[in-house]
Formats: structure tokens, sequence, C-alpha cells
């Protein structure tokens, strides 16, 4: 199926360009001159457009956003080399690392395979459909793009993709051991940048990154794409290891965000990020019962 919401891809680039990667240890500063205080938010890489293009300009409070793999992001809050205001994750099982007391979930997603229909192994995916996609990437001349399982969700997503794809379509080749190599990772906020260089022909991603790029995709069925709640114990079959033992199952994809350091700026930006209609716009699904709070959150937070 073809994305049919597309957003301008320069648009897109300059708004990944402006993430501010260099943030040290993600704390609140001043801002110019020492004025308002710049709320921090450490978040997963696949929200990063929605955040610097959606919440951003919703906002008052001056941000710093800093994107990562959420696996990565979460050690390193859980080490204290990352102490944001905000932490928003792709996986709510990642908030016991960070030994949060309370999350708000506040978004989900599905995984596509996107695909480059200027390449001719694009090409290939595109005509291999619904129906046989994953036969495709059994091909030495069809360069698949991924993320890394040990830094982000979506890495270790693909991999319950591949799992739960050879029960779906029978297949007599195990997809999860016989797809995945070394040269196929890339960081998350860099993957589908792949297309524009002609480096991938397909990718396994997140429906809102292909969505929001513009980038044509495969819609795989509810049974093995991780959005369907429907289909929650047969995606927990499912599972990896991460490398600090920490044992992820799959399951729906659900976004979740918690503050580890409240101000009345932190507050707002919080509640804006967790409630605002921007989410939507840039392909993600809020559904009706969102947010939904886990923990002891405080009275102020709980929209």
């Amino acid at each position: 199926m073809t994305a049919d919401s597309r957003v301008d891809r320069r648009t897109v680039l300059a708004g990944l360009a402006g993430t501010l990667g260099g943030l040290g240890g993600c704390s609140g500063v001043l801002g110019r001159g020492g004025g308002s205080r710049v709320v921090s938010l450490l978040a997963a890489g696949s929200l990063n457009n929605a955040l610097e293009n959606g919440l951003r300009p919703s906002v008052d409070a001056p941000l710093a956003v800093e994107a990562r793999g959420s696996a990565e992001a979460a050690r390193l809050v859980a080490a204290g080399q990352k102490t944001p205001d905000v932490v928003s994750l792709a996986d709510v099982a990642l908030f016991d690392v960070v030994d949060a007391p309370w999350y708000a979930e506040f978004a989900t997603n599905s995984l596509v395979v996107a695909y480059n229909p200027d390449t001719e192994g694009g090409r290939r995916v595109a005509a291999a459909g619904v129906e046989g996609w994953h036969r495709t990437l059994l091909r030495d001349d069809v360069a698949l793009g991924r993320t890394d399982p040990d830094l982000d969700p979506l890495g270790y997503r693909t991999l319950f993709l591949f799992e739960l794809a050879n029960a779906y379509y029978d297949t007599d080749v195990d997809l999860r051991a016989a797809v995945p190599r070394d040269d196929q990772l890339y960081p998350e906020t860099q993957l589908l940048a792949q297309f524009e260089t002609g480096g991938i022909d397909a990718a396994v991603t997140y429906r809102n990154m292909a969505v929001e790029r513009g980038y044509d995709f495969v819609d795989l069925p509810p049974d093995v794409d991780l959005g369907d709640p429907a289909f929650a114990e047969r995606y927990a079959t499912a599972t990896y290891e991460l490398p600090d033992g920490t044992v992820v199952s799959g399951g729906v994809v659900s976004y979740g965000s918690t503050v580890r350091r409240r101000s009345p700026a932190v507050d707002d930006v919080f509640r804006a990020h967790v409630t605002g209609r921007y989410l939507t716009e840039f392909g993600f699904v809020v559904p009706a019962d969102y947010p939904r709070y886990t923990g002891d959150a405080p009275d102020a937070l709980t929209v």
C-alpha cells in the first residue's frame, strides 16, 4: 500500500537537522540571556520529527530535544549519564530500566516495510506486496536497512516481525535467522535517509516514519505488524535479550513518557506532549483512552 499522507522531505530533513544531539547531560538550562528555562526532552528517534515540528511550535517554553534509540536512552538515564526533564520511549517496558515510578502511554504505531520505488530492489519489494515481501528480503540483490536491536525497540521489533512472519506465512526458512546481517544496521534517525542516497532498497520501519517522509510502503497484516491489540498474545511469543540482561517481549507498539524533574514549564510541556493533536498529524495513532497512566502519577500531570 502507498502512504497517502505525505510531507515535503526538505521540511522533514530540516526538522531532523534541528535535533540537539550534543546536549551533554541533557539537563535543563537557562535560555539566552538568562531567560526562560529550557525544558530538556530525551526521546525515541521515531518521535523526533513530531517533537521538532509539532510539539515545539505549540509550547511557550524553549525545548532541547535529543533523539536516540529508546533502549540506549534508557540505559544512559539509568547510568546517570543523561538527566533530562522528560523521557519519552518507544517501548513502555523500558521504563523499568530507568526505574520510573510512573509513565503515561500517549500514542501507538505499527511496523511497515518501506521501499524505494527508484531502485530495482525496491520495485521487487513493491511487486511482491503483502504476500511476498518476506521472500524478497532473502535475496542478495535487495538491500535492507534496519536498526540495531541493542539500541532501540524498532531494531528488536524488526526481529519480532521476522519471527511472527515465519508462522503467518508458513515459511520453510527461519526469517529471523536468515534475513538480518550486520551491514544492514543504521541509527533510527538516519534509517530512511538511506533512500536518498540509494544505499538501501527497503527498510523495516514504523508507519509514522514512512508517512511523514512520504515513502511508499507495504502495509503488513495485523498478525505481524505489532499494531493490533487483538494479537497481543501472539506478539508476546517473540522475545529479545538486551545487553544489560533485560528481556523484552513482543507487544503492541506503544509510546510512553515520564517526568523526572518538575517545574511549571516542564509540567506544561509534558501535558502538551502527551495530549497534543500534533501526534496524529505525524502518523501516530492515539487511542480514545490515551493518555493512559501506569503508576503513581502526580495529579497535576494526569490530564
